[in-house]
């Protein structure tokens, strides 16, 4: 529990600062990117693994697209060689966590395209405490019971 508390305080400290920087640096064809990416993901409709791959490979493109639009090679790299992504979602796919990520990142999406550093900060920052504190670390506190 130690590392997983770890893991999303480095990410609360690193990525809405990267989702603020992408709001203020994101050139047209970034913006594009970025809108068709969200045009594109779906919630899950089942928990079939073709729906988790899908879903997955979203999140993925998604918060490394947001760290390129910071201009953030750090960042992108660090979300690449920890893959926190893959690891935590698989272990909790069926808990129907798929369709509340996806409005979060619609959130983060918008406030992007609309420029507004605050916000897409702030829209982050509710990603990953809600993904973290009332999805996945609930279940691990459960585990430990």
């Amino acid at each position: 529990m130690a590392q997983l508390d770890d893991l999303y305080q480095f990410r609360l400290l690193i990525e809405p600062w990267t989702a603020a920087r992408a709001a203020e640096r994101a050139e047209r064809d970034g913006r594009a990117r970025l809108a068709a990416e969200m045009a594109t993901a779906e919630a899950p409709a089942d928990d079939t693994y073709a729906a988790y791959r899908a879903f997955t490979a979203h999140d993925a493109r998604f918060h490394l697209l947001v760290a390129e639009l910071a201009g953030s090679d750090q960042v992108r790299q660090a979300f690449q060689r920890t893959h926190w992504h893959l690891h935590i979602y698989r272990l909790h796919y069926d808990r129907g966590i798929g369709p509340k990520a996806l409005a979060e990142h619609r959130a983060v999406a918008d406030a992007v395209l609309a420029a507004d550093p605050d916000a897409a900060a702030a829209a982050m920052r509710e990603h990953l405490e809600q993904s973290y504190y009332q999805r996945l670390r609930p279940t691990y506190a459960e585990g430990d019971r």
